[in-house]
């Protein structure tokens, strides 16, 4: 299953200056940086939770065989298209809603082809993701997500060796997040 972002999500000015108020920053120099070290944080708490902290809209590509696929990104708000992939690489779109489709987004995103396709696969187009935006997003997985981008701002420079596990004070906030499964 292949996943590509489509739309990510929107870094608004607001969780730039959480982190920057945070670390002590006034000044505009370090922003492209920042708001990078935001991203990989969000990549990680991710990760970690198994889920999208923030809305994007995402295309998920999965094999035009018959029965049930769990989708890789969650949690699932909406699909918003979908399309066959011919072998040539041509992609014919499928209404939505479709008798050849069904879908579970709960839990666990699902989507279940009612019959086989011809062709490389089905790409579907989601729109996931816990919040629409940052200022919407619970505080523990907002606060964890600075904390990190904060962690990894200050280890920037350090010579040697330097950590590169998750602080425990952030998977302690993410924690409550964290989807397991039973194998």
């Amino acid at each position: 299953m292949e996943r590509t972002i489509l739309q990510p999500a929107a870094l608004d000015g607001a969780a730039l200056a959480e982190l920057k108020h945070w670390l002590g920053i006034s000044r505009p120099n370090d922003d492209a940086a920042l708001i990078g070290l935001i991203d990989a944080s969000l990549a990680i708490c991710e990760a970690f939770t198994g889920k999208m902290p923030l809305a994007q809209t995402v295309e998920e590509i999965i094999a035009p065989h018959a029965g049930w696929q769990e989708l890789v990104s969650r949690p699932v708000r909406e699909i918003t298209g979908a399309a066959l992939i011919a072998a040539d690489g041509t992609r014919e779109a499928l209404p939505l809603p479709t008798d050849a489709l069904e879908w579970r987004i709960a839990i666990s995103a699902c989507v279940q082809l009612l019959r086989p396709f011809e062709g490389r696969g089905i790409a579907l187009q989601l729109v996931v993701g816990i919040a629409d935006d940052w200022d919407s997003l619970p505080a523990s997985l907002r606060h964890g997500i600075i904390r990190l981008a904060a962690h990894l701002y200050r280890e920037r420079d350090r010579d040697g060796k330097s950590d590169a596990a998750v602080p425990a004070s952030v998977t302690a906030l993410w924690r409550p997040w964290r989807s397991t499964r039973l194998a």
